[in-house]
């Protein structure tokens, strides 16, 4: 069941979510979604230095990507084709009674902008700040600021609490996560 606008003002006032720094609901609370802001940091990828990536490398991290940060009134362009990771403002802490689904904003859909292309759920127990994997589909160059609403993420009640939450897993890869962390995928077991 996902929560309605009145179930999550309640998840937030009891706990079951708490999301910080703390909510306009006037702009950010939909019928049964919360909007979340883009952060300043992005990890853009470095295409040019790289011909391929090996996902089973454990450390690829200072080869093919690098943060950049937007300072504030400061936009980042999305050029035609462009891949990066950003971080959204808000740290969501979700109940191990809950999951979160991330959802992109129509709006943004609309210029040619995903916000993510595989991972929209987002664990029972979950901590951290999300991160996006943006891309521009389009044919045009599409301006982020930082502190926009760039996407939604509703929330469902399980049919019992999580016997393991995301937090408390041992092989969870992105628990606490405050930046545009690149793949983890080279810890996973073949």
């Amino acid at each position: 069941m996902i929560l309605s606008d009145r179930d999550i003002k309640n998840a937030l006032k009891t706990g079951q979510i708490k999301i910080s720094p703390k909510l306009d609901l006037k702009t950010q609370l939909g019928s049964c979604s919360i909007d979340l802001r883009l952060g300043n940091a992005f990890r853009i990828f470095e295409h040019s230095r790289n011909t391929y990536i090996d996902p089973s490398k454990k450390d690829y991290s200072n080869e093919i990507t690098r943060e950049v940060k937007v300072k504030k009134g400061e936009q980042f362009i999305m050029q035609p084709g462009d891949f990066v990771l950003a971080v959204t403002l808000e740290r969501i802490q979700i109940s191990p009674k809950l999951l979160g689904r991330l959802e992109g904003r129509s709006s943004l859909g609309r210029l040619g902008i995903v916000v993510h292309s595989t991972a929209s759920i987002f664990d029972p127990g979950w901590d951290g700040q999300a991160v996006l994997e943006l891309g521009n589909l389009g044919r045009i160059a599409v301006a982020l600021y930082p502190g926009m609403r760039i996407c939604a993420m509703t929330f469902e009640q399980l049919s019992s609490e999580a016997e393991v939450p995301y937090t408390k897993k041992k092989n969870a890869k992105y628990k606490f996560q405050t930046d545009p962390s690149e793949s983890r995928i080279a810890e996973d077991r073949i």
